[in-house]
C-alpha cells in the first residue's frame, strides 16, 4: 500500500479550533463519503496539540513553525491511485475537495506527498 500525504497549515483567517472543527465535522466526512470514488482504502486526520511540548521540539531541532495537522490517505497501490484520481468521477470529486480545502487549508504553507511505509 501507499499513502497520499498532507502536512497541513490553516488558513489564516482561521484559529486552530476553527481549522480543527471544519476539518474534522465537514471535510472529513464529505471526504469519506466519496472515498470509495477515488479507490481510498483508509484516512486518518492527526490534529496538532495545543502543547508546549510541541514548541519545545521544533526549537530544540531549530524547525519551522509546526503543522496543524496531517492527513493520511491509503491506496492499494500507485496505480490504484491514478486510476481513481484520472476517471471522469475522479477529476470531479479532486475538484470538488480542492474547492473544499481552501475553505480551511494554507496550501502555499501546507505541503503534499505521496509514501512507502517501512514498519521497523
Amino acid at each position: 500500500m501507499i499513502k497520499f500525504v498532507m502536512c497541513l497549515t490553516r488558513h489564516p483567517s482561521m484559529t486552530r479550533e476553527a481549522f480543527k472543527d471544519y476539518w474534522m465535522n465537514q471535510h472529513g466526512p464529505f471526504f469519506m463519503q466519496n472515498a470509495d470514488v477515488m479507490g481510498a482504502k483508509r484516512y486518518v486526520q492527526s490534529h496538532t496539540l495545543n502543547s508546549s511540548l510541541n514548541e519545545g521540539l521544533r526549537t530544540s531541532r531549530g524547525m519551522q513553525s509546526e503543522y496543524d495537522g496531517v492527513a493520511e490517505v491509503w491506496f492499494e497501490s500507485e496505480q490504484a491511485l491514478i486510476e481513481g484520481m484520472s476517471s471522469p468521477q475522479g477529476q470531479q470529486l479532486g475538484a470538488a475537495l480542492l474547492e473544499d480545502e481552501n475553505k480551511f487549508i494554507d496550501h502555499t504553507k501546507s505541503a503534499a506527498f505521496i509514501v512507502e511505509e517501512y514498519e521497523f
